[in-house]
């Protein structure tokens, strides 16, 4: 079998994990343990939190200047992120990116239940 983009995502960037996937004991490990790495965890729920955060700060954004201005700071840091992802050559950027993406979306998805309730 040839290499698939999920493995060659991990070789690029989570070297550690993509050995441990490929290793001797990896056909008799759960999932759970062959991705057990702190950073793969950081990446994956970054984003997340990122957008839990923006959500709070948004809030105060689009009661004071509106539910444009909060569409238009999402959308903007949601394409920079997607920008910054595109151009990743390390782990680093990687999580800049999803934190970037993260923000974006607690502020467009901050917008919706305002839109829905008028």
């Amino acid at each position: 079998g040839g290499v698939t983009s999920m493995e060659s995502f991990l070789k690029k960037f989570f070297p550690d994990v993509y050995h441990q996937m490929k290793g001797d004991k990896a056909a008799t490990v759960s999932n759970y343990c062959r991705f057990d790495s702190e950073l793969l965890t950081v990446f994956t729920s970054s984003l997340y939190v990122a957008g839990l955060v923006a959500t709070l700060f948004a809030s105060s954004v689009t009661t004071r200047y509106g539910r444009r201005a909060s569409i238009l700071i999402g959308g903007s840091v949601f394409i920079a992120g997607s920008a910054f992802g595109g151009a990743a050559v390390n782990v680093y950027m990687l999580l800049v990116n999803r934190i970037l993406l993260g923000i974006g979306l607690g502020f467009t998805n901050q917008v919706l239940p305002t839109c829905m309730s008028q």
